[in-house]
């Protein structure tokens, strides 16, 4: 498996852009129950539109739970080395993909591979 080499300081600083995307989503995932819990009882007509808006709130969190666990996951190949390689091909990811997405785990083409499987397996579940 290839090694990245030294990580660049200052700006483009992977690690220093992930520890930030960390502190984002994590400030981010309690607020919106919080909001929620002090409410209260509500008038029924509400009801409805409460149910939606927590509905919305879950799949925001559980979103952003992904996103952390991608951060926590290119962290971790930072620390261990394989950080910029892809985890299909075992080839270097571009420099200017992982400054668009640091926590990418793998290079375009693989990635584009991996979107075209996705979505044949769709069409092939959707006739049924």
């Amino acid at each position: 498996m290839r090694r990245t080499g030294t990580i660049a300081s200052g700006r483009d600083d992977p690690r220093a852009t992930l520890i930030e995307k960390r502190a984002s989503v994590l400030s981010g995932l309690g607020t919106r129950f919080d909001t929620r819990a002090g409410m209260g009882r509500v008038a029924e007509d509400d009801q409805a539109q409460l149910s939606h808006d927590e509905f919305v709130s879950l799949r925001m969190n559980g979103l952003d739970y992904n996103q952390l666990r991608l951060v926590e996951e290119a962290l971790d190949r930072l620390d261990t080395g394989d950080y910029g390689i892809c985890l299909s091909c075992d080839e270097p990811i571009a420099d200017k993909r992982l400054r668009a997405i640091p926590w990418a785990r793998y290079c375009v083409t693989c990635q584009d591979l991996a979107g075209l499987e996705l979505e044949t397996y769709r069409e092939t579940v959707g006739k049924g």
